[in-house]
């Protein structure tokens, strides 16, 4: 009797698939969401100007270490910034936040599929013949993604203090429209910072006996925000734009804030 023998299937061409169903739908919304908001935000960093609006800061320059509005921590273009290069704030520091989020666990499984095909949807054909896994570059400097956290919960902080002082105004305390806006971006931008899975590692997920440690509440705290990962990745994506919109559209005078207090 014949031994049988194993065959593999032939491999797929990019977009081969057997699926019926609209399994391309999510991947376009992701390429053209993550897509847009990548387009929006490298425009904005490179403006330097309209980031702010009386006690308002945009959080695409914030913290303002080097700048010409009255937020700027140690005052106006440096020295030591080459003149033939275009000097914006922005360039300063959105590298930190911009890290954090290339390297969440959630957006790489979403931008794997979405931007690099890798591949488009499960059992969809993909663009390469091989997979070189995240122990090679580029995809090996996914690896720094906890780093990012430290740099992150630092901005969390700041963006904090700038909901502060987006109550003082020339005349005294007070709320605006842009003091909420500022406001709920924190909110949302801490509930994707703390439910990062890196985070929910560092306050025990890494422990074997994890219900007997004194950390044991602020994992559970984490593993609530972490249930909801995606969403508060995305909400906190799409109003961490639309704050920089506020304050560039009141900046430019097209549109007006309103003070409720």
């Amino acid at each position: 009797m014949m031994p049988a023998e194993a065959t593999m299937p032939p491999r797929q061409r990019f977009g081969e698939t057997m699926r019926r169903d609209l399994w391309w739908a999510q991947p376009l919304l992701i390429f053209c969401g993550f897509g847009a908001f990548i387009l929006y935000s490298t425009w904005a960093a490179f403006q330097g100007t309209h980031y702010h609006f009386g006690p308002y800061l945009s959080p695409f320059y914030s913290p303002e270490l080097f700048g010409d509005s009255p937020h700027s921590w140690f005052g106006t273009k440096p020295s030591w910034w080459p003149g033939w290069l275009l000097f914006s704030p922005a360039l300063l520091i959105l590298w930190a936040p911009g890290g954090l989020r290339l390297t969440c666990y959630y957006y790489r499984g979403a931008y794997y599929k979405a931007m690099w095909a890798d591949p488009p949807a499960c059992t969809v054909g993909e663009p390469r013949k091989t997979y070189l896994g995240e122990r090679s570059f580029p995809l090996i400097m996914q690896n720094v993604h906890r780093y990012f956290l430290y740099l992150a919960i630092f901005f969390i902080i700041i963006l904090s203090f700038d909901v502060w002082k987006a109550m003082w105004f020339a005349d005294g305390l007070g709320i605006g429209i842009g003091t909420i806006v500022l406001a709920i971006n924190v909110v949302l931008l801490g509930a994707f910072t703390f439910g990062c899975h890196a985070l929910r590692h560092l306050v025990g997920g890494f422990r074997d006996q994890l219900s007997r440690s004194p950390t044991f509440p602020a994992y559970r705290c984490v593993s609530c925000l972490n249930r909801r990962h995606m969403l508060w990745a995305w909400l906190s994506l799409f109003w961490v734009g639309f704050s920089d919109l506020y304050v560039r559209m009141c900046s430019m005078g097209i549109w007006h804030d309103f003070r409720l207090l």
